[in-house]
Formats: C-alpha cells, sequence, structure tokens
C-alpha cells in the first residue's frame, strides 16, 4: 500500500474517514477497504478522463470497475447529467452495495456523492479530487448537490465519503485559471479562523503558483487539517460550518448572474471575499489595511477583484436573497470581525451594504 505523505481523519464518531496526501499516489494506493463490496462506479468528466480514468482504476484491485464520463463544467450541475450516474448504475446493475468513486474537481465530487446519497437510498462514494479547489474544500466534509437556474448548490444532501485521496501532482494538468480558483479557497481558510496561515501563504506565494511540490502539500495539508475542524465541529452547518462560507453569498450571486459558465467558483469566491472584508471595515470591524493584504493577495494569485462589468447592487441583492443561511427572508452574511476570526450575521446596517454593491459595482477611477 502507498505510504500516505500526510494522514489526516475527519473526527465524525463511527463515520469517521482519512484524508491521504501523497505526491504520486494516484493509482497506487489500494482504496479496496474503503469499499463497500466487489462493484465500483467511476464518476470523471470528459476532461478528467483521458488524464487519470484508467490509472484510477488501479485502486480498486479485485473490484468490477465500471465508468461515466460526464460533460466538464459547472453549467452541467444539474438534474439532467446527475441522471446520466444513474443511467450507468442501473445499466450496470449495481447493488445497494455499490461504491462511487468521484475523480475529478468540484462538479464532479457534489454530483457523484449526490447520487451517492439519492441510489437505493444511500450508498458508498470515494472522493479522488484533481483540482484545488476540490482538495482542499469540496472533497472534505460531505456537502454534495447540484445547481439550480435560479440559485448555486440549493438542491443536494449531507452525504459523507469512505476516504479521501489526495495527490498534488495531479494538479500539474491543471489549467493555470483552475488553480488560481483553487487559491481562493486556501486563502479563505486564513481568513477566518488561520491569521499565521494566511502569512505563511504571503511567504510562499511565488513558489505555490510555480507547484512547487513540498509548498503545495504544506498548503493542502493545512487547509483539509482547518475543514476537518471544522466538519467535525458542525456536520450540518447549523454554527461554526456557516464560516467556511465567507464570501461565498456574494461568489454564488456573481456564478448564477452568468450562467454557471464565465466564472469559476473560487474566482466569484474571491470577489465575494473582497466584499466581504469591505463591509467588515465599513462595521468598523477590519481596518483599511486588511482589506488592501487581501486585495493584493488575490491578484498575486492571479484572482479578479471586481464583479462582472454590468453587474448592478439589484442583481446581486436579488440573487443573494436566495441564500442557504437566510433564515426568515434575512439576509444573513460571513463577516470579518478581524483576520482571523468569522462570525455569520444577519445584524448589519443595509445602508453599509449598499455602500459595499455601491462601491464594487459603481467604482470610483
Amino acid at each position: 500500500m502507498h505510504k500516505a505523505a500526510h494522514e489526516l481523519t475527519v473526527q465524525l464518531g463511527d463515520r469517521s474517514y482519512p484524508i491521504f496526501i501523497s505526491e504520486g499516489s494516484l493509482g497506487h494506493q489500494d482504496l479496496s477497504a474503503y469499499c463497500a463490496g466487489d462493484r465500483v462506479l467511476i464518476v470523471t468528466n470528459e476532461t478528467v478522463a483521458p488524464l487519470y480514468l484508467e490509472t484510477a482504476k488501479g485502486h480498486f484491485p479485485g473490484k468490477r470497475v465500471d465508468t461515466a464520463v460526464l460533460p466538464d463544467g459547472e453549467r452541467y450541475k444539474n438534474w439532467e447529467v446527475l441522471n446520466r450516474i444513474f443511467d450507468a448504475l442501473l445499466e450496470h446493475q449495481h447493488s445497494r452495495r455499490t461504491t462511487l468513486v468521484a475523480l475529478g474537481g468540484g462538479v464532479i465530487g457534489d454530483m457523484t456523492g449526490f447520487a451517492a446519497a439519492a441510489y437505493q437510498r444511500g450508498v458508498a462514494f470515494i472522493q479522488i479530487p484533481t483540482s484545488l479547489l476540490a482538495q482542499v474544500d469540496s472533497s472534505v466534509g460531505g456537502k454534495t448537490g447540484i445547481n439550480h437556474p435560479l440559485g448555486k448548490n440549493m438542491i443536494g444532501a449531507f452525504h459523507q465519503p469512505e476516504a479521501v485521496l489526495i495527490d498534488p501532482a495531479s494538479l500539474g494538468t491543471l489549467p493555470p485559471n483552475q488553480f488560481s480558483a483553487g487559491m481562493a479557497e486556501v486563502i479563505k481558510y486564513g481568513l477566518i479562523r488561520d491569521e499565521p496561515f494566511l502569512a505563511w501563504l504571503e511567504e510562499h506565494v511565488d513558489e505555490l503558483m510555480a507547484l512547487q511540490a513540498d509548498v503545495l502539500a504544506e498548503a493542502i495539508r493545512r487547509s483539509c487539517e482547518c475543514k476537518a475542524a471544522v466538519v467535525a465541529a458542525d456536520e450540518r452547518e447549523s454554527g461554526v460550518r456557516a464560516t467556511l462560507n465567507l464570501g461565498h453569498t456574494f461568489g454564488h450571486a456573481i456564478e448564477t448572474h452568468t450562467g454557471y459558465s464565465e466564472w469559476l467558483h473560487g474566482e466569484a469566491v474571491a470577489v465575494g471575499m473582497l466584499m466581504a472584508a469591505d463591509l467588515s471595515e465599513r462595521l468598523g470591524w477590519l481596518n483599511y489595511n486588511d482589506s488592501v493584504r487581501l486585495r493584493q493577495l488575490l491578484l498575486r494569485v492571479r484572482l479578479p477583484v471586481t464583479p462582472p462589468e454590468g453587474m448592478t447592487p439589484v442583481h446581486f441583492k436579488a440573487l443573494m436573497a436566495v441564500d442557504k443561511k437566510n433564515v426568515t427572508g434575512k439576509l444573513r452574511l460571513v463577516l470579518l470581525r478581524s483576520i482571523g476570526e468569522a462570525v455569520v450575521t444577519e445584524d448589519f446596517d443595509p445602508a453599509l451594504l449598499d455602500a459595499t454593491l455601491d462601491h464594487f459595482c459603481y467604482p470610483l477611477d
């Protein structure tokens, strides 16, 4: 068995599971022990399949492995494409003792996990994330689902994987904009609960962008540690887990407004985090230098810092009203009391939110 360079555990009692982080482990680590039976369905997409599908089959010696290859892109994270997973399971006569394997980025992970939660009322699944965003965020924690034209991730289920296998070497085939998008989620962990990690990222950003193996593995490890700790404390997002959504309410509005096709999730979250920082500054929690610090780091990892051209405050508010964190019609946002301390609150002056939206939508040159 391939020895993991790092092994973490998401502590959820009898549903606890390991996260293996190891350079070069793709295809070489036996994951049979995490399968429910002798049948496996690997779900991937048209981009990842030519790169890693045959290799990934090596994780399951002695198992019968079927495959489902989906189109690539956030715009395909819907009911119609989800049904292709069920089609494959039924055509190949998979039982409740099957195991689904998500091989790809966040879209594949979310859809495969949701299919696993729903097929015969719940079957096992394993995450093998191949994008940075999936490795540091979406593959850990059991949030699964699909998008609706009126709102992102509004249909889904909590369903924890049996194991997560992360090979940082797979990031070498990732397009640069996809890597940058993943860095938004890495930066998020520093902002919400680990200021020393944010400082470490600032110090090592050039090595990260150059995909230096040891630095990259450390960034992934620290991100997964943070995510695992939050999930263990609040599996179903009744409290602290909601802080992982820093920037996401603004960001999801951008993604929905652009039809899930023009902006990557991490790109939208980057702008959303900066907008959340701006509102936090207007509330007197952050200072101007904190916002500048974040903006500079986002620019260094080649992420956008302004919303799509033509998106107005009216667009933002209409779409932000459809958010899972909202309660009794009140908008709830994740904001920063300081770098390293996030809060979920609905207690803010709407006029200050309007000022933030105006500042970003109608910037003064």
